[in-house]
């Protein structure tokens, strides 16, 4: 039955609050792993895994993801991995020991795996091709990140009182949207194309290798890293040969598909990169307090928020290619103004412009990258194009944290270190505003809507 645009806007609602969970979930744990090691005497080791093991799980699993929604229903996943997800939450709180707590993260991670691509590809088969679309997108991203920057000040707060709500506070978010989720999103048959059966080998191969990848960026564990190569090799040659493979590869000859993947990996090993050092200089150097520091990110997030809001227009307007780069030479502007910060950067004059100057461009270049992504495919192919794209933007993300941590170091003392991860990151955007001025250009603005 086709959806009422009140019940198609509703629908929307419960999606973008399924990946304010998944952003905000990044962000939550960060801040509380002081005060878990603490109250459980667990080793740094154990700590590092309740981070990554949600992350390479996520990383790992999205591109399975994105085909078993395709495959079983983009509903029935996203219902199911919600609870799941919400189940491990729970569990989460409960435990007191380090490497269940680590098992309940990457459960956690397989479940956002599942959930993301569902949700996403349950938009772009709701929301025409167009000016609608890419409002949908850009409300999307809006709470992506304001998830993120919720996430922040949460667990600041919240680990003021215990660590443990950190963990239970997902599950009163979870519910709410499981119990109308059904009344709302549509039930819909799977697209046409998707009973010709399952690859598993291809599965395997991808998934394997993915994970190795984002584990041996985590760990800088070069084995890993050599096998997780091998592995996607496989992966190629054995969808090449496949009648009916997890990854089309002929996905990739949209040269649209191929240059907004890219982009979006540049994207995430500049954004995520830098939030990771730029964390480490508010606390280390400058030494904000964890609460502090997520209060400090928050203009960041509001500008982030109201771009984002806007994007859709600019974008009918000026078109993907423009929109995207634009905003990736906005957002490195706003990375580079953080070398003017020392060892006793002020807020008001030197942090403050360039958080809000990085808002900016990533509010423009994210919904862009991720409409142009799905942007031309059919419905069947929905649910891979938003899996390749979430992958894309969390295997960035792993290059990105290891490439800043590896030149942190070169630097003669603390500031310059920062100063020269600022630089790289700041690269990572000028390389993503190029893949994306030049391979999306193809895409001619979408008309322009009117309300």
């Amino acid at each position: 039955m086709p959806l009422t645009d009140g019940r198609r806007q509703a629908a929307l609602m419960v999606l973008c609050a399924a990946v304010f969970l998944d952003s905000m979930d990044l962000s939550l744990m960060g801040v509380a792993l002081p005060a878990i090691g603490r109250d459980l005497s667990l080793p740094e080791s154990v700590l590092q895994w309740l981070m990554s093991g949600y992350a390479v799980a996520y990383g790992g699993f999205l591109l399975l993801g994105g085909r078993v929604a395709d495959l079983f229903g983009r509903r029935r996943v996203f219902l199911l991995s919600l609870t799941v997800f919400a189940a491990a939450s729970l569990a989460g709180g409960l435990l007191s020991a380090g490497w269940p707590l680590v098992v309940t993260r990457v459960i956690k991670g397989v479940a956002a795996a599942l959930t993301a691509p569902a949700a996403l590809s349950l938009i772009t088969t709701t929301f025409a091709e167009g000016p609608q679309r890419n409002r949908a997108l850009g409300v999307y991203s809006l709470a992506g990140a304001t998830g993120y920057t919720a996430g922040l000040i949460a667990s600041g707060l919240l680990t003021e009182i215990s660590w443990r709500l950190v963990f239970f506070l997902p599950v009163p978010i979870a519910v709410p949207v499981l119990v109308v989720a059904p009344l709302l999103l549509p039930r819909g048959l799977r697209p046409p194309g998707t009973r010709e059966g399952f690859d598993a080998a291809g599965a395997v191969a991808v998934t394997g290798g993915v994970l190795l990848l984002v584990f041996a960026l985590t760990e800088r564990n070069r084995p890993a890293g050599l096998v997780a190569v091998l592995l996607l090799g496989a992966f190629v040659a054995i969808e090449r040969r496949r009648h009916a493979p997890l990854v089309p590869l002929e996905v990739f000859r949209s040269g649209t598909v191929a240059a907004a993947n890219l982009a979006a990996l540049a994207w995430a090993c500049a954004t995520i990169g830098w939030q990771f050092v730029a964390v480490l200089y508010l606390q280390g150097e400058l030494g904000y307090s964890a609460l502090s520091t997520g209060l400090g990110i928050v203009p960041m997030g509001l500008a982030i928020v109201i771009t984002a809001n806007l994007a859709g227009r600019l974008i009918a307007r000026w078109g993907l290619g423009r929109v995207a780069a634009a905003g990736m030479l906005v957002q490195g502007a706003g990375i580079l103004l953080f070398l003017r910060a020392g060892a006793g950067g002020a807020y008001l004059t030197v942090l403050l412009p360039a958080l809000v100057v990085h808002g900016v461009g990533n509010g423009l270049s994210f919904p862009s990258l991720n409409i142009a992504a799905v942007g031309g495919l059919p419905d069947e192919r929905q649910g891979l194009a938003s899996g390749l794209v979430t992958s894309s933007v969390q295997i960035g993300a792993g290059i990105g944290v290891a490439a800043l941590a590896a030149v942190m170091p070169l630097g003669e003392s603390a500031p310059a270190g920062y100063r020269i991860a600022f630089l790289t990151a700041g690269g990572f955007s000028l390389v993503g505003a190029l893949i994306a001025a030049y391979g999306l250009r193809s895409r001619h603005p979408a008309p322009v809507a009117t309300t």
